[in-house]
């Protein structure tokens, strides 16, 4: 993928950054300036996300190491949430685990067994700094999860475990996109 303009949209196609790439695995910083350039990094960012028919996408997974990160995923009852959050905080996880699959745009066509709650909630603040709480349940949980930990430098592979972790791994070493492959 390039930086390029999406038709229908004031938003720019940016290049998404891949598993092993240093961004991903650094925590992020927190968002001090709002104005004109964080609107313009939330609108890239869900040009970027519908480009790569994902439902949700961290700031760093397009190289910017900022705390920030947009969604437009389903629930399990099949209700669409749609939004972006600045500085957030995952202040709940509980409820049942459940491992389900699990992908991700930093690593392309690979999917594994990720255990997570089925209850998040995630607080934090809108481009404009108004506060915002947002409550998920089933797979949007999952996706407020996987968000967050992107945000604080970890990718679900971090999650995996045994036989699962390595056999993903392997494969993203194998993948036509692989930094080594």
């Amino acid at each position: 993928m390039r930086n390029r303009p999406i038709p229908g949209s004031s938003g720019i196609v940016r290049t998404m950054t891949l598993l092993g790439d240093p961004v991903l695995h650094a925590a992020c910083e927190p968002v001090a300036e709002f104005g004109p350039s964080l609107a313009r990094l939330v609108e890239d960012m869900f040009a970027t996300m519908y480009e790569a028919r994902g439902v949700g996408l961290a700031a760093n997974q397009i190289g910017v190491p900022s705390r920030v990160f947009v969604f437009d995923c389903p629930d399990d009852e099949d209700v669409r949430h749609l939004g972006h959050v600045v500085n957030p905080v995952l202040v709940e996880a509980d409820g049942v685990t459940v491992r389900g699959s699990e992908g991700c745009l930093s690593l392309p066509g690979l999917e594994a067994g990720t255990p997570r709650f089925d209850h998040a909630v995630v607080e934090g603040v809108t481009m404009t700094g108004k506060p915002v709480r947002i409550d998920g349940t089933g797979f949007f949980a999952r996706c407020l999860q996987h968000e967050c930990d992107h945000l604080e430098g970890r990718v679900y592979t971090d999650r995996l475990t045994g036989l699962r972790r390595a056999r993903v791994l392997r494969a993203a070493r194998r993948a036509p996109w692989a930094r080594n492959g």
